[in-house]
């Protein structure tokens, strides 16, 4: 099995005080940015690679997670193209992976992941609530074995869970 982890940047700083790529993230940004780190890190879902918007609030986030996670040669992939994406963009990001890689984390941003989310799982799967990504809110997903990163198509993944950074203790 595969696994995608798709994870919304932690909350930041208003736009009306800065651009809105230039964005930093918050007190609380940060520290949900941690606890989702040290989530990962507690549950062994250690990601082969790990790409990241190149918007300042995306980047935060992947950081401290990063620093968290403390995997050896796991560096944050920078991509421009995470930023004001679409559902084509992301399956091509993701088609460059290399096919033994069973774990990718991608932190990016609404509502794009969320379109993204519904294409890869469809609508009926996931939980009815108001927002379904608020910020540094992670899905995991499972993907065929068989399925290469190339090849991810509609309702090619599977559901397996939500968590919120909001629900996780300090």
């Amino acid at each position: 099995m595969k696994e995608l982890l798709l994870l919304r940047h932690a909350k930041a700083k208003r736009i009306e005080e800065f651009e809105d790529k230039d964005r930093p993230l918050k007190k609380r940004g940060k520290r949900d940015s941690k606890n989702i780190g040290i989530w990962l890190k507690k549950q062994n879902l250690l990601p082969d690679v790990l790409l990241s918007s190149t918007a300042k609030r995306a980047i935060d986030t992947a950081r401290i997670v990063h620093q968290e996670l403390n995997v050896k040669d796991l560096v944050i992939q920078k991509n421009d193209q995470l930023y004001a994406t679409n559902v084509e963009q992301f399956r091509a990001i993701l088609a460059v992976c290399p096919e033994d890689v069973k774990r990718v984390l991608l932190v990016g941003h609404n509502p794009e992941l969320e379109d993204f989310l519904i294409y890869l799982v469809g609508k009926a799967t996931l939980p009815d609530v108001e927002k379904l990504l608020p910020t540094a809110a992670l899905v995991r997903l499972s993907i065929s074995e068989n399925t290469m990163w190339r090849d991810l198509n509609e309702q090619c993944a599977q559901f397996l869970s939500m968590t919120y950074a909001k629900s996780l203790l300090d």
